[in-house]
């Protein structure tokens, strides 16, 4: 039997829909293109505005909650450290939002806007600063709200609550142990499918940019459906080979390779093309930009309907497409973002990906406009080719088939890592969080999206899944809308609780027993220092404390034992249908840098591991270092938990907290 962490009540149901779905708009093509097209119409006509409001409302959200004092809450425990490096973490960000996207429209959307204009009496200044304006805000900032919102969320809940990094979890104030239980449980069905779905369709398209580029530099004579066939299968297998390997190898070490290629290759359009133009025009965009987001962002052309074509053809399908996107790249963004503040995490998840994708658009849109002009209209009449644009684009450049290809191997980078991080977040949403996966499991739904894409490919279904996936995002975007209240209801609490100042009675160290102390402070601590702790003054505490109670009529349980091979002991005050008190004592490994290990400066500390006693509470997470406390501070500190605890069962908004999915019936 093969190793297995998929749940059944997720995978099954999923996989039957997946198949349902497919099936259909591989059958019938035309007929589900058609309807779905006039459903999607319809969705987009009555209800375009609930996307601009919903979409401004994420934005907003986040800027106010960044600039409050919530943004300093960290995601994860109080002293934890991020788990990846700045620049690593920036290029898995990047990689997985938008790069196949950058790479197509790079050249093709302010060229389609060029050739069609919004406003077509406007003066040829005014048509391509427009044409830029929309492209800017098509890939601007709204973006990244539509995926901050579910990656702040999941990884909130999930690294700070220690609930399932998926989805369900982004409802446990609302829902709260119905998670686990079959209204989570249709959430994540609800995720695995537009996952799947949006994966699908874009790996289909990256993969006819793909085979339009070989094409381009004459690797490829004509259009071959086996082409395509031997581009998906390469391509997804080197995904799954990158998925085996772990994200914390494969997808970081491709994902900073392709940022450098792509950095490198703008700055050869940049250096190559018009420099000076581009580099004022790029001035000028953030300017227009800036001056126009707050129209732009509730614009709906309610009084123009002559333009509501034009709306609901590329904004609405932006934004529906974003947030179609939202549970893949959301559920990813919390995984890589264990460690970072909410103020860290929205910072840079709003305003970076944006930066450089304003420069990037400005290199490539800008660029191709002025060589649209200097070449007598020859990329607006191949406005209709838009997987062909970028190549025709980079033909006027020097050195063009060098370059034509290193975008070839861009895309294909982005396109294997699109499926790398979609397959490891099939997996999370499939397991019900979990972060480590049977290789078999990869190979799995790598070989279903490969199957999926060919067959919508051969069958000419593309178009048909892609609108079926837009038309899942209306009511997915008030699913968000609720996700966000359920963010904020969480942060309320976490502030209350663990922030509350507390009275001054607590006296950590007095000075006394500095010698210990110092020795602790130079060496690593062990394993068995941990137990010698656990043994000589968590449970000698405990066991004062639990007399101390039952005196004042208070009973109290005292649990220890092992869990993975580290001891614990836990200090219980049961409270019937409030949550338990619950002061822990539990065992945390660190790692210490190779280099002070190997110096002079700290001769005692001999190892690179790091274990010390940290407490954890009753929602399960964890609190701070005991590695210095003695018996008489730990007694003090367990007394200040319980002080804070009184405070809150006696005020009725900490219900949250304070509640316990055993009891509770509602």
């Amino acid at each position: 039997m093969y190793r297995t962490n998929l749940q059944k009540n997720i995978v099954i149901p999923s996989l039957i829909i997946i198949a349902s779905v497919a099936l259909g708009c591989i059958a019938v093509p035309e007929g589900a293109k058609a309807v779905l097209t006039f459903l999607k119409q319809e969705l987009f006509n009555s209800f375009s505005w609930i996307y601009i409001l919903s979409v401004a409302f994420f934005f907003l959200f986040l800027v106010v909650l960044c600039l409050g004092k919530l943004g300093d809450i960290r995601l994860g425990d109080d002293d934890e450290e991020p788990e990846y490096s700045f620049f690593s973490w920036l290029c898995m960000l990047f990689s997985a939002g938008m790069g196949i996207g950058l790479m197509y429209f790079g050249v093709a959307e302010p060229i389609s806007h060029l050739s069609a204009p919004l406003h077509s009496m406007a003066s040829p200044v005014m048509q391509t600063k427009e044409a830029m304006l929309n492209t800017l805000f098509h890939w601007g900032i709204h973006a990244w709200a539509i995926y901050g919102i579910i990656g702040l969320s999941l990884a909130y809940f999930g690294f700070r609550y220690r609930l399932p990094v998926t989805i369900r979890s982004g409802f446990y104030p609302l829902l709260k142990h119905r998670i686990y239980s079959t209204p989570g449980t249709i959430i994540d069905i609800l995720a695995l499918c537009a996952t799947i779905f949006g994966l699908t369709t874009t790996l289909g398209f990256g993969a006819m940019q793909l085979h339009a580029g070989l094409r381009e530099v004459g690797a490829l004579s004509g259009v071959s459906f086996q082409s395509l066939i031997f581009i998906i299968l390469l391509s997804i297998g080197a995904a799954v080979l990158s998925s085996i390997s772990g994200v914390g190898k494969g997808l970081r070490y491709l994902s900073q390779g392709n940022l450098i290629l792509s950095i490198t290759l703008m700055l050869f359009v940049l250096l190559t093309g018009p420099t000076v133009y581009i580099l004022a025009a790029f001035t000028e965009n953030i300017g227009y930009y800036l001056t126009h987001i707050v129209e732009l962002s509730f614009r709906t052309f309610a009084y123009e309907s002559t333009k509501e074509e034009w709306f609901t053809s590329w904004t609405i399908m932006y934004w529906a497409w974003w947030i179609s996107w939202a549970p893949f790249v959301g559920l990813f963004i919390a995984k890589i973002s264990r460690g970072r503040t909410i103020r860290e995490f929205v910072v840079c998840v709003l305003l970076i990906p944006t930066v450089f994708n304003l420069l990037w658009m400005t290199v490539f849109g800008n660029g191709a406009i002025w060589m649209d002009a200097q070449t007598a209209g020859m990329l607006t009449q191949a406005a209709d080719a838009t997987d062909r644009l970028l190549f025709l684009f980079l033909n006027q450049l020097p050195l063009s088939t060098i370059t034509s290809l290193t975008a070839i191997l861009v895309i294909a980078i982005f396109f294997i890592t699109s499926a790398d991080s979609g397959i490891f977040v099939i997996n999370s949403i499939a397991s019900q969080g979990k972060s480590t996966f049977p290789r078999w499991q990869s190979i799995l739904w790598g070989s279903m999206l490969a199957v999926l894409a060919i067959g919508l490919l051969y069958s000419g279904g593309l178009e048909a899944l892609q609108t079926m996936t837009v038309i899942m995002a209306l009511p997915f975007s008030l699913i968000m809308v609720v996700m966000a209240f359920c963010l904020l209801r969480g942060l309320w609490v976490d502030d209350s609780y663990f922030s509350r100042n507390l009275s001054k009675s607590t006296a950590y160290w007095d000075g006394k027993h500095w010698q210990a102390r110092l020795k602790k402070v130079v060496s690593a601590g062990t394993l068995e220092d941990v137990r010698a702790f656990l043994r000589d003054v968590a449970a000698p505490a405990f066991e004062e404390l639990q007399a101390e109670f039952a005196k004042n009529g208070i009973a109290v349980q005292i649990r220890s034992g092992e869990e993975n091979g580290l001891s614990y002991c836990e200090l219980i005050v049961e409270s019937g249908r409030l949550r338990d008190f619950l002061y822990g004592v539990g065992c945390k490994e660190h790692a210490i840098s190779k280099m002070v290990v190997s110096s002079d400066l700290l001769p005692k500390m001999n190892t690179v591991d790091d274990f010390e006693p940290v407490c954890y509470f009753a929602d399960g997470r964890r609190g701070y270092s005991l590695k210095y406390m003695r018996r008489e501070e730990l007694l003090t500190d367990v007394l200040r938990q319980y002080e804070r605890y009184i405070r809150m069962i006696a005020n009725s908004k900490h219900n949250l907290y304070l509640f316990d999915k055993k009891n509770d019936e509602t």
